[in-house]
């Protein structure tokens, strides 16, 4: 009975934030022109070039630009084991900032916002403790779990006009990240464990653009930004007589302890055509190389992620001078293989559904509206059942000195 206590809460507190993103850690979400068309790698416009095409800034009038904005992403993830759902409600803000300046078709850009992570996850009724197909549940009087998991980024760069059909950018970039988790647990015997784990780290990488155009309606983007490597360090606090055992199975979460959880490179690459003077179409496409990165894992089991990828498909269509329609769609593999599924991090594919409006009252103002929706799809490893589905509204405003 003593074991079977121990290994209910060693489970319990592998609890982990599970990231709102399409790929493991990474988001690319940027801004809320992404929600409603997240095919922005090829696309050349004041509110989102200088996030996903930085290259295409040269291509942009003169002028001192500054892009804000936040969104909100809203939705539910669950377990679910012998019958029995594990829910957690989310609802996290992401905001977004870029100050920029064209000049002789040459630009000097920042950028700060979010770059991976999601939301703070609070399970108040414990989460799936399986032992094969027995539910360890049954030895816990009362458990709960938080987890809360945060990138941000910094970029500074320079776009540079190269001739009438290229230009590139180089950008260096700062991140910073946190995962956090606090959690306790009482056994039927009325014994209490706690903890509370805080890991940070700041990182390095560059980032490379390149931007083509051929004629005056095609236009092609191209990025990499490179991996960023982050070597976490652990600081946390506990209580209880099983936190030694716990800390001694899974030490990522010991005090002092340093393990590295990379960011992974990113390909993007992207085009934009316009049909009429009033219809554009987009598409574009991510591919992350999670095999050439360090990913930890809060597992006994050494499970390797392969690379994911991510196409997308958008539409923008003015309907008068001032207000446009955008629509988009995105589908998106992780590279996480099902056996990689558990109560940590469950990365699901996804598909993305996206629509929104721009409004232009000035010359030099914009707004952004938009609204989309993941459907994600469900799997399940050890017996347990995963499910989420989230989705979020932003906007964004855009002005021009």
């Amino acid at each position: 009975m003593h074991n079977l206590k121990k290994i209910s809460l060693i489970s319990l507190f592998s609890i982990n934030m599970l990231s709102f993103s399409a790929s493991i850690d990474h988001i690319q979400n940027y801004t809320a022109e992404y929600g409603a068309n997240p095919a922005q790698q090829g696309a050349i416009n004041v509110g989102s070039s200088v996030y996903f095409n930085p290259a295409g800034l040269t291509r942009l009038e003169n002028g001192l630009y500054f892009v804000g904005g936040a969104q909100y992403a809203f939705g539910k993830q669950s377990m679910k084991f012998k019958d029995k759902n594990y829910d957690t409600d989310m609802s996290s803000p992401i905001p977004n900032f870029a100050l920029y300046k064209v000049k002789d078709r040459n630009a000097y850009f920042f950028t700060f916002g979010a770059l991976g992570g999601g939301a703070e996850l609070h399970y108040k009724d414990s989460i799936p403790l399986p032992l094969g197909k027995f539910d360890m549940n049954s030895f816990l009087k009362h458990a709960e779990v938080k987890g809360s998991n945060m990138y941000a980024q910094t970029t500074l760069g320079r776009a540079y006009y190269l001739n009438d059909k290229w230009s590139a950018s180089v950008a260096i970039r700062g991140v910073y990240a946190k995962r956090t988790l606090k959690a306790n647990a009482t056994t039927l015997y009325n014994n209490l464990s706690e903890i509370d784990s805080k890991r940070e780290a700041f990182g390095y990488g560059a980032q490379f653009g390149l931007n083509y155009a051929p004629n005056d309606k095609l236009n092609i983007g191209f990025r990499y930004d490179t991996k960023v490597k982050l070597n976490f360090k652990t600081k946390s606090e506990y209580s209880g007589s099983l936190s030694h055992f716990l800390l001694n199975r899974y030490p990522v979460y010991k005090d002092g302890v340093k393990l590295r959880r990379d960011l992974p490179a990113i390909l993007a690459l992207g085009a934009s055509y316009k049909i009429t003077d009033k219809w554009t179409s987009f598409v574009g496409g991510n591919y992350y190389f999670n095999e050439s990165a360090k990913l930890d894992r809060i597992s006994p089991n050494n499970i390797d992620y392969n690379n994911g990828w991510e196409i997308s498909l958008g539409s923008e269509y003015w309907l008068n001078n001032k207000v446009a329609w955008l629509v988009g769609f995105n589908y998106a593999d992780t590279g996480a293989p099902r056996n990689s599924y558990s109560a940590t991090e469950y990365a699901l594919n996804s598909k993305m559904l996206g629509t929104g409006f721009k409004f232009k009252p000035t010359s030099c103002t914009e707004f952004t509206l938009a609204y989309n929706h993941y459907f994600y799809n469900t799997n399940s490893n050890d017996n347990i059942k995963y499910k989420k589905e989230i989705s979020s509204i932003g906007v964004n405003f855009i002005t021009k000195f």
